[in-house]
């Protein structure tokens, strides 16, 4: 900006964005002091580098408004976990889904998970079962976003909201 500026020659820019041309740095200096405003570089590695003449203090201020807009257009989201175990009860498992339906109703994606401990590996199949009576209990709120695959001795499905 101004006098920081240590190339000999740049690519002016007039506050309307209208090339003035290639001219030398303490020219362009004038030109600005001219309008009343701010030499800025904009591109730093073209060459000739190229500076507009604006209000810089005007221009800092839109950037922190056009990032405080980006960031309010954000959506976030946690992955909620639960877990379940192969042989878990009905009344159980309608409380857990009652617990993931009101995180995909906050917009979470949830992580259901099988834990099988001890033999009760031998009962992959019925875990696989539980995982898709899961998501069909679910069909109208939640997608399934990763089916249900083997990570050791759990089985993991991610559900995320529709």
């Amino acid at each position: 900006m101004n006098r920081q500026i240590r190339a000999k020659e740049v690519r002016v820019i007039d506050p309307d964005g209208n090339q003035i041309g290639i001219i030398p740095t303490n020219k362009a200096l004038a030109t600005a002091n001219e309008f009343g405003l701010d030499l800025v570089e904009v591109s730093p590695n073209a060459t000739p580098p190229v500076c507009k003449i604006m209000d810089y203090g005007r221009y800092k201020y839109e950037q922190t408004k056009k990032q405080q807009e980006a960031k309010k257009k954000q959506s976030s989201f946690q992955v909620k976990e639960i877990k379940v175990r192969p042989k878990t009860g009905d009344h159980d498992l309608n409380v857990k889904l009652g617990h993931i339906r009101k995180f995909i109703e906050r917009k979470d994606k949830v992580k259901v998970t099988v834990m099988f401990r001890g033999r009760e590996i031998t009962l992959s199949e019925q875990g696989r079962e539980l995982l898709q009576k899961i998501a069909e209990e679910l069909v109208e709120l939640a997608t399934v976003e990763q089916y249900p695959k083997f990570e050791g001795r759990t089985m993991v499905m991610i559900l995320s909201p529709k």
